[in-house]
Formats: C-alpha cells, structure tokens, sequence
C-alpha cells in the first residue's frame, strides 16, 4: 500500500512529463508551483520598495510563511519518495544520492534562508542576504516548465561546444585587454592603468555594449578597437548557432525515437 502511494507521489512531484503527456493532476500541480514561485520572486522583488514593504508588510510574512510551508512539505514529499525510482532504491543512499541532484539542492536553498533567517539573530547584513537567496526560487521554474527543462537538455547536450565558446572567449578578453593597455597606457593611465582595469573595456567591447567611458585616443588603439569590435559581434554570435543547433538535434532525435543517456549526452540504441 505504502509502496502504491509512494510511487503516486513521486511520478507527481518529480514532473518527469514526456512531449504531449498532458493529465490534470500533473498540469494543476504544474500550474500552482509554478505560479506560487512567480509570486515569490515578484515579492522580493516589489518588497525592496520601502514604501510597498512597509505597507504590506504583514502580507509578505504570511506569503513567506504559507511557501515555505509548501515547498517544505514538496521537499520532504521528494526525499520520501524517490526511493520509488530505481536509481534511488536503497533507502537512505537512495536519498541521499537524491538530495544531493542539482534540483534537490535547488529545493533545498529555496526553503533554507527562511529557517536560518528565522534561527539566526546576527548582523543584519548577513540577513538582508539570506532574504536575497530566495530569488534562487526561480530557479524551481525548471521543474515545472517544459520550456525550461528543454533548454536544460540542449545546454547539456551542447555543453561542450559552449565550453570552448566561452574559453575562446576568455582568451579574446586577455589579448584584447592587454593589445589595449599597451596601446593606450602611456596616453591615458588613469583608464588603462593596468591590464585587469583594461579588462572592462575589453568585455564591453566585445558584448557590443560599448558604455563609452573608456575609449581608446591613439591611432593603434583605435584600430586595435575596430578590429577587437568586429570580432567580439561574431564571436556572440557563436553561442546563439550552437543553441539553434541543439533544438534542431533534440527535436530529430525525438522524431526518430532515439534516446540519449542523461549523464554523458551519447545517443542510446534502442
């Protein structure tokens, strides 16, 4: 009986959904995280206005206090249950192996700044932090939205390639920064003072972003600069490809029913 109960609540909390499996108890529990989680964030972000926070102060404790509970309540409904699924069989590795999924940690850091703010009566800057942490509630949102969890798919699928996106990118920084402080530290050493203070130039002009308090005077900075401009657009346009290339793939891989495994990302034979 337990066993029956127990296999129920998983195969709703864990929201594993396929494509088009579509129950109303799966899509009302969908639908109610999700929202309570939109509220979430959208109080701590409307309770930084003095004026609002003051006002309804009362309502956010109670708004705090009634999601804790229920995301409480759905973290201890996963550690209980999970044991269903055969990767977490054994009872307390079983959920220890769970607890420690980038999820659970996620469910985990949601609920927790309420208790350690409530147990904890420090400096308040240690606080006002611990209120801040739960905007890592939003993060809850891939558990609940098919959208969310696909694109968790491409990026592993695609993690890689966006790995080494991002080293080329790292490695385009330093030669920009340091192609511009030698270029412009003699005419200007109060901005290009140093090869790390360069660095903010470089990320703004590579992001295309281009804030124009820092800029380059002399005739080989401003070349420097076309060309380190030029290049940082198509280097940006790098991660947008491989992300367009990964929906592509998952979206052949589930029309040809190919499956692929969860950890290393390779093709599983059916």
């Amino acid at each position: 009986m337990f066993d029956h109960h127990r296999k129920r609540i998983w195969d709703i909390v864990e929201v594993t959904r396929k494509p088009g499996d579509h129950r109303p108890t799966f899509d009302t529990y969908d639908f109610l995280l999700s929202f309570l989680v939109v509220v979430n964030i959208a109080a701590v972000v409307v309770e930084t206005v003095p004026e609002i926070a003051a006002t309804f102060a009362g309502w956010f404790r109670w708004l705090e206090i009634v999601s804790v509970t229920i995301f409480t309540m759905e973290y201890v409904a996963r550690l209980w249950s999970c044991t269903a699924d055969p990767r977490y069989a054994s009872s307390w590795k079983g959920r220890l192996n769970y607890a420690t999924t980038f999820l659970s940690v996620v469910d985990l850091l949601a609920i927790l700044p309420f208790y350690l703010g409530t147990w904890f009566s420090g400096d308040l800057r240690v606080l006002w932090t611990l209120r801040l942490l739960r905007l890592l509630r939003v993060l809850k949102l891939g558990r609940y939205s098919s959208a969310l969890a696909l694109m968790g798919r491409v990026l592993r699928l695609k993690s890689s390639d966006l790995l080494a996106t991002i080293f080329a990118l790292f490695v385009l920084i330093v030669l920009a920064a340091s192609l511009m402080y030698h270029a412009e530290f003699q005419a200007q050493p109060d901005k290009f003072s140093s090869i790390p203070a360069s660095m903010w130039w470089a990320v703004a002009t590579l992001t295309t972003v281009g804030y124009g308090d820092i800029y380059p005077i002399t005739w080989l900075g401003k070349l420097a600069a076309s060309v380190i401009a030029i290049l940082g657009i198509g280097l940006f346009a790098l991660p947008a490809g491989i992300l367009a290339d990964g929906f592509s793939e998952l979206r052949r891989l589930e029309q040809s029913g190919t499956k692929r495994c969860p950890h290393c990302g390779e093709s599983i034979e059916p």
